[in-house]
């Protein structure tokens, strides 16, 4: 009973979030999801929650995968060179673009203006602000690559299809 009541409270909230962002088939919401009106998905992609704000487009690539509590934000206020402080009311959009087959772990900020490459891994509670090369497994504030997958072993299983 359990398990069918997780089920169905995974699909309602896959249809509630997704219901007017294009998006590709296979893609679920397991928590409360949030995404902006400028999103894009790809294909088998899994949410644990993940909140986007802000104008700025955001592409997400195919087999994404996350962990809980994900941020991504894409607008930002004048704080420099603005006519009031802190910051004044002009704005910027910045667009954030997701490889395929990327994995964010849990607790992840992400700011606009940058782009995490193919295959990339980033570490539990780290804040992407500088873009992050595929392949590489990043951390940190600013997440930096610490580490890069085994190319060979990533282009093997690619080639096989065996994607989560």
């Amino acid at each position: 009973m359990k398990q069918l009541i997780k089920k169905i409270y995974s699909k309602l909230n896959t249809y509630l979030s997704l219901k007017n962002i294009p998006h590709g088939a296979n893609c679920k919401c397991n928590f409360p999801c949030k995404f902006s009106k400028n999103t894009i998905i790809g294909t088998n992609c899994h949410f644990n929650g993940i909140s986007i704000s802000g104008v700025g487009k955001v592409v997400i690539g195919d087999n994404f995968h996350s962990g809980k509590n994900i941020r991504i934000l894409t607008t930002f206020h004048n704080f420099d060179k603005g006519n009031a402080l802190p910051y004044d009311n002009t704005t910027y959009d910045k667009d954030v673009i997701i490889g395929n087959n990327v994995w964010l772990g849990e607790a992840v900020i992400i700011l606009g203006g940058v782009e995490i490459g193919e295959g990339a891994v980033i570490q539990a509670g780290s804040v992407v602000c500088i873009d992050v090369p595929p392949m590489s497994i990043a951390g940190g504030h600013p997440a930096v690559p610490f580490k890069y997958r085994d190319e060979n072993h990533y282009l093997k299983l690619k080639k096989e299809e065996k994607f989560m």
